[in-house]
């Protein structure tokens, strides 16, 4: 387990040192601050950090513990412990006073040195060293300092000043274990568990752990248990919540699919009945405007019976539909027929069709002859002396 650790622990720190020199922690901590700032003052408290530090300093055999960032203590004693009960290795009664109101989850211990006792030494490392930084230092510890690395506890930090290409700075913290050793193992006789030795820098602490990893105690934390089941539980009502609302677009989709689909075969057939309409319209005016230019059989009627002279009657008159007009009849000057019709305005291209027989029994000389009407050109108004005369619409017409 302890190599497993080991292995693990550069890819850790670089991936701790990505996470600090990334712009999301300071944005971080400045919108969870402004959100605190909004919440009532007994509040407050519950959205802190979790980790609430307690500085633990000794001088002249005297203990003092005090919150971070606050210079007035919150317990004092000595290192006699607790004379009255007669037990100098029992825990502090004023200690345990003092935390009493901090969840032990949260309770977190650092034993600051002073400056006088502790070895601080800048450094200038290649950008390679970062990922096996504490191995470099180790190597480097006696040439550094004048100690080796059984003799100390020591940590590195980086420094945010510029460097060189290629190079970054860090300052290596060293103290020698001859002086944290005592102090450590006087706080184990009074039960007193230690997270971290670091510096006192004023009110607070450099914010560096010279304690090795396996003198650091694990906490446990079935708080952050708790917070992992909520998170997952927020992440499935998420998925839920997802998956509801993709199956309401769903829903929404299909329906409106459906709709559409359904006026698609209302426009359907409204475009059918548009067309039907269109080419009912259509036909209407084209007959229309074929009945309109068309010659009524009327007036050819009366245009033949006009033209024909007295001695001509008419045995058969054919019209078709294509305006072909077919003359059957007798006549005693046949010949002079096509005289008769040629300045006809109703009919044209008059011709004979076989020959002029005599007819014994009448005298008279049988004919077939053969013409055309003369339509009107489409789409050109005719003038009121070339229309024939008005007649009913039920008289019947040629095209």
């Amino acid at each position: 387990m302890s190599t497993t650790m080991q292995s693990l622990r550069p890819l850790a720190e670089r991936m701790r040192r990505g996470w600090r020199v990334s712009p999301l922690p300071g944005f971080l901590r400045w919108w969870g601050g402004e959100l605190r700032q909004l919440l009532p003052m007994r509040w407050r408290g519950w959205f802190s950090s979790g980790a609430d530090w307690h500085l633990l300093q000794h001088g002249a055999a005297q203990w003092t513990l005090r919150r971070a960032g606050q210079r007035e203590p919150l317990a004092s004693w000595s290192d006699l412990g607790d004379p009255v009960a007669g037990d100098t290795h029992a825990p502090p009664v004023a200690l345990a006073a003092a935390l009493r109101s901090v969840d032990p989850e949260d309770r977190r211990l650092a034993l600051l040195l002073p400056s006088s006792v502790v070895l601080r030494r800048p450094l200038t490392l290649p950008l390679a060293a970062r990922d096996n930084l504490l191995q470099v230092v180790a190597f480097e510890m006696d040439r550094q300092t004048p100690f080796s690395v059984a003799q100390v506890y020591y940590a590195v930090r980086e420094l945010d000043t510029p460097a060189g290409a290629g190079r970054f700075h860090a300052e290596l913290v060293a103290v020698t274990r001859g002086t944290v050793d005592p102090l450590l193992t006087r706080l184990r006789e009074q039960g007193v568990s230690i997270d971290a030795v670091d510096l006192a820098m004023g009110d607070d602490r450099l914010g560096v752990n010279l304690l090795p990893p396996e003198q650091t105690p694990h906490h446990v934390r079935p708080r952050r248990r708790l917070n992992l089941a909520l998170a997952a539980a927020c992440m499935l009502l998420l998925a839920l919540l997802l998956g509801v609302w993709l199956h309401n677009r769903q829903a929404a989709l299909e329906q409106m699919q459906a709709d559409v689909d359904s006026m698609r075969g209302d426009a359907q057939q409204v475009a059918a009945l548009r067309q039907q309409l269109q080419d009912n319209a259509g036909a209407a005016g084209f007959l229309a405007q074929r009945k309109k230019n068309a010659i009524s059989m009327l007036s050819l009627l009366q245009e033949v019976t006009a033209r024909l002279p007295d001695t001509t009657w008419l045995e058969r008159l054919s019209v078709d539909n294509t305006g072909q007009i077919g003359f059957q009849g007798q006549s005693q000057q046949a010949a002079k027929l096509l005289d008769t019709l040629k300045d006809s305005r109703l009919i044209t291209d008059a011709s004979f069709q076989g020959s002029i027989q005599p007819d014994p029994s009448t005298g008279k000389e049988r004919f077939y002859l053969t013409a055309r009407v003369n339509q009107p050109a489409a789409g050109k108004p005719k003038s009121p002396a070339a229309e024939p005369p008005a007649e009913p619409a039920d008289d019947g017409s040629v095209p």
